[in-house]
């Protein structure tokens, strides 16, 4: 047992001055039998402790069914034998660039604007989760039997850029305490006055959150908190990006300038991110563009490489070792070596993607019941979370052609009419570019892009929340049928679809086999395809997007195995001419 606490300027563990020195990585972003690898890796940087959030989502997707919430445990297993200290975020709300900020769709969609308050419906779904989640951090605080690596415990996560309730913060504290946390709690918040007035707790240690500028910050601080260990809760030493935008970049140089400057002043840090992983499985989030974060839609890429100094691969950057010199120059002793690189992928290989099922045929069998409304449900109300929605109306007739548009669109649809590709409609541009006349069948295949995860419009619904309008005449009677990602997890189901010969550019499942000599980490390219999703043996690497930046998809060597490896493209838009895809 270690008694880790907070002193009036700096931390003390057995009544010995610390510095943290930490480290964001995500165990949800990382294949389980690589944590090892990137935990040595932040070892090596010279860092002593490891910061994560845990996604509520991701291990509660349908309400009271959990999902391998022991992977907490097991990570911080993994912390704890490469001797570093666990910082642990466990939200509920994350942001993290994560669907949702980390929040269960079947949450947000049914309170709406009560989530992050003191509402009790919100808070009492809270509390269920952390009777479920505590369990797993508590034995591995340093203040249990033997001692264990946690030594903070954040209370929610920039709550001062959402809101101000703070009797909602004061029971999340209780809570956390009651569950049996007794290391330090702490907040963390944008280093403005509004954000720390509206997000800190008195009695819990405010750290602040920021990319550069570290004097200024805690000058900020100060003001709100005389005393305490001054600590970077999140320092930014890179970006993320998004479909369609330019790669984020930042000069390392520049990155470990600010970190010395911050060690200089005294503080503790967390680097956010010292390696980012990558968002498997289609749970990217999402942000509003805008200063107030309530403009165009901006969906987040797969990779959370995030310019970080460890990259994607767990590979060394330049800014790895930029901040490697400047924590050693901080450090009492010296540091270890590198660990040995992962296994890389022996050779390239190029696989044909010949077996083919109609997007129709592959809602039939995997996706929910179809259902009619009098209007277009919203995917919280189909319990859809990642995936896509069929909605099916019907133009009446005879009527002239008129145009057809669908307010309220969320995110992304294809459209067909008569069974005729018309079109993507966007929520920028939701209508048709020719009208339609009646009578007509009207298919829209609506795809969420990734839930919100910052700012005020975090919760908002996804799919066709609006309607579906014939000039300015809403249709009615509209059939609905949900595909969740997840469905895709029963492989056997998967490979008993029927295939055919797929006709030229058409959308659908696409399958084939990749032989593979030596496994390793790779880089799946798809050369061509358009838009969908992509599984290497069952695992879905993400989503895959020809407007980039992002080109390829990484694929942890566990994943590949000697010999035969299945692959599948869930593609959405439009295939290449030739359906193939490489790994390098």
């Amino acid at each position: 047992m270690s008694e880790f606490r907070v002193g009036e300027d700096h931390f003390e563990q057995d009544g010995r001055p610390v510095r943290l020195l930490s480290g964001a990585l995500h165990y949800f972003r990382v294949h389980e039998q690589q944590w090892r690898h990137r935990l040595a890796m932040l070892k090596a940087m010279g860092l002593n402790c490891v910061e994560t959030y845990v996604p509520w989502n991701l291990h509660e997707p349908h309400p009271g069914r959990y999902r391998d919430v022991a992977a907490v445990s097991r990570f911080l297993a993994a912390v704890h034998e490469a001797g570093l200290r666990a910082i642990v975020r466990p939200g509920p709300y994350i942001c993290a660039e994560w669907e949702n900020g980390g929040l269960p769709h079947w949450v947000t969609g049914a309170l709406g604007n009560r989530i992050r308050t003191r509402d009790p419906e919100y808070l009492a779904c809270v509390d269920a989760w952390f009777a479920e989640l505590l369990p797993m951090i508590v034995p591995h605080q340093s203040t249990a039997p033997g001692g264990g690596p946690v030594v903070l415990v954040q209370v929610e996560n920039e709550y001062g850029s959402y809101g101000s309730d703070t009797r909602h913060l004061r029971h999340l504290a209780d809570t956390l305490r009651a569950g049996g946390v007794t290391v330090p709690l702490f907040t963390s918040d944008g280093p403005e006055d509004h954000m720390l007035t509206g997000g800190s707790l008195p009695g819990v240690l405010a750290t602040v959150n920021f990319g550069s500028r570290p004097a200024e910050a805690f000058e900020t601080l100060r003001r709100h908190q005389p005393k305490g260990p001054l600590m970077c809760g999140e320092f930014w030493c890179g970006w993320f990006d998004h479909w369609g935008g330019a790669p984020a970049r930042r000069d390392p140089a520049e990155a470990a300038a600010t970190l010395r400057e911050i060690l200089s002043l005294g503080a503790s840090v967390n680097l956010y991110m010292a390696h980012g992983g990558t968002s498997f499985g289609g749970w990217a989030g999402a942000n509003r563009d805008g200063d107030l974060h309530d403009g165009p839609l901006r969906a987040d890429v797969t990779s959370y490489d995030y310019d970080a100094p460890v990259d994607e691969r767990g590979r060394p950057t330049a800014k790895f070792a930029a901040f490697r010199a400047v924590l050693a120059e901080f450090s009492d002793v010296p540091l270890p070596e590198l660990p040995p690189e992962p296994p890389q992928l022996g050779a390239p290989v190029s696989a044909e993607l010949s077996a083919w099922t109609s997007l129709d045929d592959v809602l039939a069998a995997l996706g929910g019941t179809e259902r009619t409304f009098g209007a277009p449900p919203t995917f919280e109300e189909l319990g859809v979370d990642r995936g896509l929605v069929r909605y099916r109306a019907t133009v009446p007739g005879p009527r002239q052609p008129y145009p057809l548009s669908v307010p309220g669109l969320r995110d992304r649809a294809v459209v067909l009419v008569d069974g005729v590709r018309a079109g993507v409609l966007t929520e920028e541009d939701d209508r048709l570019p020719e009208p339609v006349p009646g009578p007509a069948l009207v298919d829209l295949w609506v795809e969420s892009l990734g839930r919100v995860n910052y700012g005020p419009r975090l919760g908002e619904p996804k799919g066709i929340t609006g309607g579906i309008r014939h000039e300015r005449q809403y249709l009615h009677g509209v059939r609905a049928r949900g595909l969740r990602l997840d469905a895709f997890d029963d492989a056997v189901r998967v490979r008993t679809l029927p295939s055919a010969a797929a006709p030229a550019a058409a959308p659908g499942l696409y399958r084939g086999t990749a032989y593979v000599t030596t496994p390793g980490d790779a880089a799946l390219a798809l050369p061509g395809w358009t838009r969908g999703f992509a599984w290497i043996n069952g695992f879905n690497l993400g989503r895959y997007w020809s407007r980039g930046p992002q080109q390829s998809l990484y694929v942890p060597g566990p994943l590949l195995r000697p010999g035969a490896n299945e692959i599948w493209l869930l593609e959405l838009e439009a295939r290449p001419e030739t359906p193939s895809v490489h790994l390098a």
